[in-house]
């Protein structure tokens, strides 16, 4: 029975791996550095991604945050949440010119305008999200308890902005000489890719480690419950939710949306790394439909979550900080 069952599994893994290994057979052999644009010598298979970007997808992408960048820039500037917005707007705005990019790319495969646009964009894009998503735990933390914390509170965006802005170096280095290279030069291309994966790499630590120090307050939060009550501690969360002064549901669902914003981010940055360190034109990297589900759809949501549950409207005492320090 064990035997079938690992039969089943193996027969299982091999047929999901059928259609990667068909398209990375699928690209053919040849010297392309001279193609411009799709002819019977420069087929679309011989390109990078081995396929046109779907024009539906991409423009809808595209349009999507393009509106979160708007959204995000009209309410950060009416609430002045100056940077929170920056860093989600930078985020949006470069989500949104990455998927121009990869339209300019469905009507010319060969284009390197259209895959320098993409390459930059997408590859940093992230990394701000990310930014927007670390703004906001000092504030949870003073708000439900900052002695709960290992670090001291105001230290959570030092270190996780910090540590977010030498994976933006690593891979902005990296998307730029992928995007010197363009679609011909293997050898920089190639270089390149490493400092992305490098700097995704550190991205992807960096947010791991976020997590666990957010795993350890709560752990320790519901831990000192106890203590709390005999000692008649109150937090500035407990005491809004006694005298009922702020709306705590909408403290509740900003929480979750930035947890959820959290694991979109998180997933499409573990989906980057295979992606890019098996080298440029790799078959992970061919497969758009992979790409648009785990990157630009986990992007989406995190922006539109980030955008439409603004902490300026969601979470007082954010919006409380930024009258206090005026």
């Amino acid at each position: 029975m064990q035997g079938l069952t690992m039969r089943r599994t193996a027969f299982l893994a091999l047929a999901c791996l059928v259609p990667l290994i068909a398209a990375a057979e699928d690209r053919p052999k040849g010297d392309f550095r001279q193609c411009l644009d799709v002819s019977a010598q420069c087929p679309v298979t011989a390109t990078l991604y081995g396929y046109r970007p779907d024009m539906g997808a991409n423009a809808f992408l595209c349009a999507l945050f393009g509106v979160c960048f708007i959204t995000s820039l009209v309410i950060g500037i009416m609430t002045k949440t100056w940077t929170y917005t920056l860093a989600l707007g930078i985020g949006t705005f470069l989500e949104c010119a990455g998927y121009v990019g990869r339209v300019m790319m469905n009507s010319n495969p060969w284009s390197e305008s259209g895959f320098k646009l993409q390459i930059c964009a997408l590859v940093l894009g992230p990394s701000f999200v990310a930014a927007a998503i670390y703004l906001t735990l000092k504030h949870f933390v003073l708000y439900c308890g900052p002695q709960y914390s290992i670090i001291k509170a105001r230290l959570y965006p030092w270190i996780f902005v910090g540590c977010d802005f030498g994976s933006m170096v690593l891979q902005g280095i990296g998307g730029g000489m992928a995007a010197a290279g363009g679609t011909k030069n293997k050898k920089l291309i190639d270089g390149g890719n490493s400092m992305i994966v490098a700097g995704i790499a550190f991205q992807v630590a960096t947010m791991a480690v976020c997590g666990i120090l957010v795993l350890i307050y709560i752990f320790r939060y519901r831990k000192g419950a106890a203590a709390r009550n005999a000692l008649e501690e109150k937090s500035a969360y407990h005491t809004d939710k006694d005298q009922g002064s702020i709306a705590l549901w909408k403290v509740k669902v900003f929480a979750g949306s930035v947890i959820l914003a959290y694991f979109t981010v998180l997933i499409r940055c573990i989906y980057r790394l295979p992606e890019m360190a098996g080298g440029w034109g790799n078959a992970l990297m061919r497969n758009e439909r992979e790409f648009l589900l785990l990157d630009g759809m986990m992007l989406a949501i995190a922006c539109v979550l980030l955008t439409v549950l603004h902490p300026a409207y969601f979470f007082p005492p954010f919006a409380a900080f930024r009258r206090h320090n005026k």
